[in-house]
């Protein structure tokens, strides 16, 4: 005869009471990062054309283009690395913690992508660079996703959940709008010399201050994603 297992009954400690003014503000916080994440992920792509006559001059343009792609791939391989590093970390400090060190490597790798010489200038350490600051890139994504994702989660009611997660995607299509806006402006006030040049930095540069504004509104998501009844 199979012994019924007991059930632990549902205490007050189990209860999670969701604040609303602290949701709105954790997913707006949460939407916005995961747009300036990927505002800075794809702005790459829309330059890579401008990109791979910097740093593979000598190659065929149909090759150059490519292997600015190949460079733009490699982040996706590292995106996993970065989602189990960050989620372990989010797990033991917290998520607004780590997300916010998310960005900042994001915005720095971006950042620095704007500042490295052309291969003229420095040979073979323009792609090397340019590879690494991708890697950094990628790392950041991963974790940053993760997080997200399950800093939403954990601010959420249960009836909305899947509602205010999705917000996260609406973030990042965002994202990639708003950089494919800026690629196309810039392009078009220094015109298509000058862009090649040096206004491709510009979309890169940008990163910076969009990571600075960030972490202005990341306090106000509040501390816990939530309050137990027992404590209050």
């Amino acid at each position: 005869m199979l012994k019924r297992k007991k059930i632990k009954p549902i205490t007050l400690g189990d209860v999670t009471i969701i604040d609303d003014g602290k949701l709105r503000k954790a997913i707006t916080a949460a939407s916005l990062g995961n747009a300036m994440e990927w505002f800075d992920f794809g702005v790459y792509g829309f330059v890579a054309y401008a990109l791979g006559k910097v740093f593979f001059p000598g190659a065929d343009p149909s090759v150059q283009m490519i292997a600015a792609l190949a460079t733009f791939s490699v982040p996706f391989l590292i995106r996993p690395l970065g989602g189990l590093f960050f989620g372990m970390l989010g797990d033991k400090y917290g998520r607004q913690k780590i997300l916010a060190i998310t960005i900042v490597i994001m915005s720095i790798s971006t950042f620095c992508i704007g500042l490295i010489p052309s291969y003229a200038t420095i040979g073979i350490w323009a792609p090397i660079l340019l590879l690494l600051c991708k890697m950094a890139q990628g790392f950041s994504v991963g974790g940053e996703y993760t997080g997200a994702s399950i800093f939403v989660a954990e601010y959420s009611p249960d009836r909305k959940r899947g509602f205010m997660g999705s917000w996260l995607d609406f973030g990042s299509i965002a994202g990639f709008v708003l950089g494919a806006g800026v690629v196309v402006l810039i392009s078009t006030i220094v015109g298509e010399e000058n862009f090649l040049e040096w206004g491709w930095r510009i979309p890169f540069f940008i990163a910076l201050p969009l990571g600075d504004y960030w972490s202005l509104l990341t306090p106000c998501a509040g501390g816990d994603a939530s309050v137990s009844a027992a404590r209050g």
